[in-house]
């Protein structure tokens, strides 16, 4: 199944355990995030990053926890983040925690696709719902 929409983030520093060396700014962040679309919810997590002093050249590891609705049906999920970028080219894996889902949303797995046009964000979330018999 495929879910599409929008969303909205803020991201908010906070204080981060290690300092970078060498050029490297470390950088950790709390995520709050609204779905629309047909994933409509919630979401709250934290973000880990690391920015070198190439421009566009960046990685960032991230969790959130998403409660909301999903094909009909509440829950909530957690979403694993792995994100790089090299000299502006991005590599963004988003992708359901095994086992994560609660709810109707239990036995939950999937990927999700971000873009971002002219400062909106979107989402492409392929899921499999596996319901028990």
């Amino acid at each position: 199944m495929k879910a599409t929409g929008t969303f909205h983030v803020t991201l908010n520093p906070q204080d981060a355990y290690a300092t970078g060396v060498d050029n490297i700014n470390l950088g950790r962040m709390s995520i709050d995030k609204t779905f629309s679309g047909d994933l409509h919810g919630i979401s709250q997590g934290e973000m880990l990053s690391a920015m070198t002093s190439v421009k566009g050249s960046a990685g960032y590891v991230a969790i959130e926890q998403v409660t909301g609705t999903l094909a009909d049906k509440k829950g909530s999920f957690v979403l694993q983040h792995f994100g790089t970028m090299n000299q502006g080219k991005d590599a963004l894996i988003l992708e359901v925690v095994p086992d994560s889902g609660s709810g109707e949303l239990i036995g939950l797995s999937g990927k999700m696709r971000i873009k971002i046009e002219d400062g909106q964000h979107f989402y492409e979330f392929d899921f499999e719902l596996e319901t028990s018999a």
